[in-house]
């Protein structure tokens, strides 16, 4: 819960009892037949989560792109959040972050390969997908859709962030829950991310029994792994020359994502001095922006200084309309996986494949990888 909500919760939480009634008449709409669900004669996989931000879903999105690229024709789909465009829109390499939004622009980026769209409408934009003869998109992997239930996704994939347990959260605005705990019945897999890796057996048999799964649900844990950092201006400063696996570096760190804290715990690692600039989840960075940024960097007192931010804040950091004020600084983006512990990545690789498999399309059947 944020400061606001500690603040304002007597005044919040009457406000969380409303919404929540929203919500579960909405829902209940949707058990009851008066709102459609869709159906498609397509694989759909969804994957989303109950709480607000941060619980890694682009990682996540990523990682399935990854696991079926090679064997299947993939499209991943999303409402491109903050993108300044309307309706059905193919994400390219040269799209900008304001066209497609910033996470769907990412996934284009590490996985050029698949098709990434972006639509407000889901059921739009999946029956524009198998209207598309070229394409013969096999399987469509849903980005932040747990709540959108216009579709009936064949796998329903719920991430649950380890340090936000839902047993403990509210309902907005009060809290930080979406809709009540107990609507985690819809997924077929749910999966508890950014755990830590030296998590005692003990700890995690309590985690597993205060879920309360059902036998039909499938539990998964993943990790956020943390890779090599990349130059923010490609050509301009090199990260050859830098050493990150030592403590000698000021940080300025720069983020506009929801949850930050795991990044701090990670770059004190090769830093002792982090001076922290934190803007809201997908901040759209101005020339106002740009020039705080340099002149903390400027300010902070030690000769062997650096910029880290996410991979995220690197494509909307880098299309301001100032952001050449960077470039001759050095500043890096640290990108992000997810890993699966407890030696359950070929069981989850099984479950998601096996199910691609028997529900593709027999009529977009074709040979070889994707082109």
């Amino acid at each position: 819960m944020s400061s606001k909500q500690r603040k304002y919760g007597i005044l919040l939480y009457p406000l969380s009892l409303l919404y929540g009634f929203i919500v579960s008449f909405r829902n209940l709409l949707f058990d009851i037949n008066i709102l459609k669900t869709h159906e498609f004669a397509i694989p759909i996989i969804s994957i989303g989560n109950i709480t607000v931000g941060g619980t890694g879903k682009t990682p996540h999105v990523e990682y399935i792109a990854g696991l079926l690229k090679y064997d299947f024709r993939i499209a991943t789909l999303s409402r491109g959040y903050k993108r300044k465009t309307k309706g059905f829109r193919e994400v390219n390499l040269n799209s900008t972050t304001k066209e497609a939004g910033d996470e769907p622009l990412q996934i284009k980026n590490n996985h050029p390969e698949i098709s990434v769209i972006v639509d407000e409408s889901r059921v739009h934009g999946i029956n524009k997908l198998i209207s598309d003869k070229e394409k013969k998109i096999q399987v469509v992997v849903l980005d932040d859709a747990f709540q959108h239930r216009y579709v009936k996704p064949g796998i329903s994939i719920l991430l649950i962030d380890f340090n936000r347990p839902l047993n403990t959260d509210h309902l907005l605005p009060y809290g930080n829950l979406r809709e009540g705990e107990h609507h985690k019945i819809r997924a077929n897999i749910v999966i508890v991310t950014k755990m830590p890796c030296e998590i005692k057996p003990i700890e995690r048999r309590i985690l597993e029994k205060d879920l309360q799964l059902f036998p039909y649900q499938t539990l998964y844990f993943t990790t956020i792994k943390y890779k090599n950092p990349v130059t923010l201006f490609p050509g301009r400063i090199s990260a050859i020359n830098y050493n990150f696996t030592k403590n000698k570096y000021s940080i300025l760190l720069v983020t506009g994502i929801a949850s930050p804290n795991d990044l701090i715990n990670h770059i004190k690692r090769f830093s002792s001095s982090i001076t922290h600039l934190n803007f809201k989840d997908h901040h759209i960075f101005t020339n106002k922006d740009i020039i705080k940024i340099s002149a903390a960097f400027k300010g902070i007192q030690d000769e062997n200084k650096i910029i880290i931010t996410t991979e995220k804040d690197s494509l909307r950091l880098r299309e301001t309309q100032n952001g050449n004020l960077l470039e001759e600084l050095p500043a890096f983006y640290i990108p992000i996986e997810i890993d699966f512990l407890y030696g359950d990545k070929n069981r989850f690789n099984k479950q998601i494949t096996e199910y691609v498999r028997k529900n593709k399309p027999i009529s977009s059947i074709y040979s070889g990888k994707n082109r």
